[in-house]
């Protein structure tokens, strides 16, 4: 087993912004543009997600912290 799963800048972080980013501005479209925003935004998430899984990680775990790094710094 791994014993350090720290979050560190680099490989899909660029994409989790992006994710943020546009799952915040989803929420202030009505209608169907709001699906389909989020759901590119949750797309984007799969770089880092695959890159979690190549290394070994438990992806939900590290993207959560991805999730709440990113929600701090921006």
């Amino acid at each position: 087993a791994f014993q350090n799963d720290s979050v560190v800048a680099g490989g899909g972080a660029i994409e989790m912004e992006l994710s943020k980013y546009l799952r915040d501005y989803s929420r202030t479209i009505p209608g169907k543009q709001q699906l389909l925003i989020g759901a590119y935004a949750k797309a984007l998430e799969i770089i880092p997600r695959q890159l979690c899984d190549n290394a070994g990680f438990d992806a939900t775990n590290i993207l959560n912290k991805l999730r709440a790094k990113h929600a701090q710094v921006g």
